[in-house]
């Protein structure tokens, strides 16, 4: 597997998805406020979750997204051409945590078409474990739309569609509080290092909490697998106390750097602004 093809930075080709994402998946408007302390916060994001998702699904944006996505699942004769209604794959791949494919949608819909069960399949050959994830879980090569069609999977796909946004705009607030959130739930699932290389959310709360830099990605498969079975230990992802610890961490370190890059950012518009005096 190739990480580097998914989680190497930078670049002109990183700058233009984002701004296409910008145009074409637009977040809602954030009410998320916060305390100042990141761990108070997830924990208070933890105990509102319920309510907070259900008035997130009420926002007209959302409701509207999820109307389109349940009119173009109802209208479609084939899955082929489901995934091809923007507004059925913009639900489909926020609520797998897959939103980043949004702007390459052709991409996602060959490798979800792909058969998850092949190891030659274009969804095996990225190496992302999301979308693998997701292409077992729906198993469009072998269902086809029949699975999709099911009212309460439909129902079940709005419902996480606004869980996801409502995460997303919590970093708004609270950076990184989404995917401490997203890896508390998966935490468990961690049986091997590649189970934390391999899944985008994973990588970034271990590799930051534990202080190896996410350039990483650059050196050989190998080389990532050592940095990190050198730090942790896979079978203290089953204690809870450890978990929560391990994202407590991130949190702090995600609000540093997140400070840090704010000052950098206002320093930059001061001196383009005003020029630097000497």
């Amino acid at each position: 597997m190739n990480y580097e093809l998914l989680f190497s930075g930078g670049g002109t080709a990183n700058t233009a998805a984002a701004i296409l994402g910008a145009l074409y998946n637009p977040a809602p408007a954030s009410t998320a406020v916060t305390t100042g302390n990141p761990i108070t916060d997830l924990k208070l994001a933890q105990a509102n979750q319920a309510g907070a998702v259900a008035k997130e699904a009420k926002l007209p944006e959302v409701a509207r997204d999820i109307a389109l996505f349940q009119k173009g699942i109802g209208r479609a004769t084939s899955i082929q051409g489901a995934l091809s209604d923007p507004n059925v794959m913009k639900v489909l791949l926020t609520a797998n945590n897959l939103s980043r494919y949004i702007t390459t949608p052709a991409l996602a819909r060959k490798a979800l078409l792909s058969d998850p069960s092949d190891p030659k399949s274009l969804v095996n050959q990225l190496g992302d474990s999301a979308l693998l994830s997701a292409a077992r879980t729906y198993n469009f090569a072998k269902n086809g739309l029949t699975g999709l069609a099911k009212p309460q999977v439909r129902g079940a796909l709005g419902d996480a569609y606004a869980e996801v946004l409502w995460r997303q705009s919590l970093d708004a607030a609270t950076p990184g509080l989404a995917n401490a959130l997203t890896f508390m739930g998966q935490a468990k699932q961690i049986a091997k290092v590649d189970d934390i290389l391999g899944d985008q959310t994973n990588r970034a709360v271990v590799l930051t909490a534990l202080g190896i830099p996410q350039q990483i990605a650059f050196q050989t498969l190998p080389t990532q697998e050592a940095a990190v079975a050198a730090r942790v230990r896979i079978a203290d992802f089953q204690k809870p106390a450890f978990v929560q610890g391990l994202t407590d961490q991130y949190l702090l370190h995600a609000a540093k750097q997140a400070q840090a890059a704010s000052g950098t950012a206002t320093l930059s518009l001061f001196t383009r602004g005003t020029g630097l005096l000497v």
